[in-house]
């Protein structure tokens, strides 16, 4: 589907103050542990700063003109039930009525976090609901907690309901024949690919550092080989990159794997799953993107939307950790995704040398392993 109209001249942002609530504590990095002989804890990685730094720069950076605001409303359970099991969700119930839980490794469920991840999955819902009702573009759902991680059954990661999946399911109840996901957040999107597993009508592309499981809330290892299963088998791709891959790297793997497959699948709807963490600098990865990595990442996807779902596009905050620079490489996304003729917005500190030499070997072999195993990306 073909956009045949002119290109966006706006991002309708979809945000409310109430994920602020989500108090994820202090700790050594994101383990919730005092040993005792530190003087100084940090902050987990996932809290609130980082988010407020994200609506600050959209709200009074260079991009600002190009923002329109709009206000989040929480999930209702039945919203829920589209991707999760009633077991899970009960347990999560459960959990915030006798005041929190440790639900997995780093993921805390504490007084106010049930409210927050009712009104992240809602406000996605609203962000899709907005593009599907016809009255825009481009929307950005920023939200937390994230989502990518969560599956059908589990936490994991951070994560406790996943806001993408479940705006999924809305798009193809809703007569979305067709949808595609595209994660750049720098860990496996397995919770998103656990859920449309076994379906051919959500092609699921996720483009990771190569850190394999990290235990029992994430049994997946992200791996090329995990393709799907059934009828979605081949619909599941994975692209395990290199750390360092950076730049150049991303853009080739943008180009040679997920443009092709998006081409190749013609989704009815695009979703861009972001996350930051991808960054040169981020605390909780290693892959070294700048601003220019995300802008020409934001160009490509904008792309796709306009060949392929008439522009339509709900992009989805995940991680990103460094509390200023995420917030700088979100500002770069959207400029790529609003495909301006000049970048905004100068970096500060991406001065971070590219040796991409090794990532496209490994990307020319998960090409080779993707041609010979999937079949729809060799149809004519």
């Amino acid at each position: 589907m073909a956009d045949s109209g002119a290109p966006p001249d706006r991002i309708d942002v979809y945000w409310h103050e109430g994920m602020l609530a989500h108090n994820t504590g202090t700790g050594v990095f994101d383990t919730g542990f005092d040993p005792g002989f530190l003087d100084v804890l940090e902050k987990h990685p996932e809290n609130s700063d980082r988010v407020k730094n994200m609506v600050s720069i959209l709200t009074r950076g260079p991009i600002s003109p190009y923002i329109s605001w709009h206000s989040g409303t929480p999930a209702l359970i039945s919203d829920l039930l589209s991707f999760h099991s009633p077991e899970y969700i009960n347990e999560l119930v459960e959990a915030d009525k006798e005041g929190g839980k440790t639900i997995c490794d780093g993921t805390f469920l504490n007084r106010g976090s049930w409210d927050a991840a009712l009104l992240a999955a809602g406000t996605t819902l609203s962000a899709m609901k907005y593009l599907l009702d016809g009255h825009g573009k481009i929307a950005y759902a920023l939200v937390r907690p994230p989502g990518h991680h969560a599956q059908p059954t589990q936490a994991d990661g951070y994560c406790f309901l996943n806001n993408a999946g479940i705006a999924v399911h809305l798009a193809l109840n809703s007569g979305c024949g067709k949808v595609a996901v595209v994660d750049i957040d720098v860990h496996y999107g397995n919770g998103t690919a656990q859920g449309f597993y076994e379906s051919n009508k959500v092609l699921t592309i996720s483009l990771h550092m190569n850190h394999g499981s990290w235990g029992p809330s994430h049994p997946q290892s992200g791996a090329v080989d995990e393709l799907g299963d059934g009828e979605g088998f081949g619909y599941n791709l994975n692209v395990p990159l290199p750390n360092g891959t950076g730049n150049r790297g991303y853009v080739y793997a943008m180009t040679e794997l997920v443009v092709p497959a998006i081409d190749k699948f013609e989704p009815d709807m695009m979703v861009l799953v972001v996350g930051q963490d991808s960054s040169a600098f981020d605390p909780n990865g290693r892959q070294c993107l700048t601003m220019k990595g995300y802008l020409e990442i934001g160009q490509i996807i904008s792309s796709l939307a306009k060949k392929h779902s008439a522009g339509r596009l709900l992009i989805v905050q995940e991680g990103g950790y460094h509390v200023t620079y995420s917030a700088y490489c979100l500002h770069a996304t959207l400029e790529g995704v609003l495909n301006l003729p000049h970048p905004l917005l100068s970096d500060p500190i991406g001065h971070y040398p590219e040796d991409e030499s090794f990532s496209i070997e490994v990307i020319k072999s998960i090409k080779r392993y993707q041609k010979e195993n999937v079949t729809f990306l060799n149809r004519a």
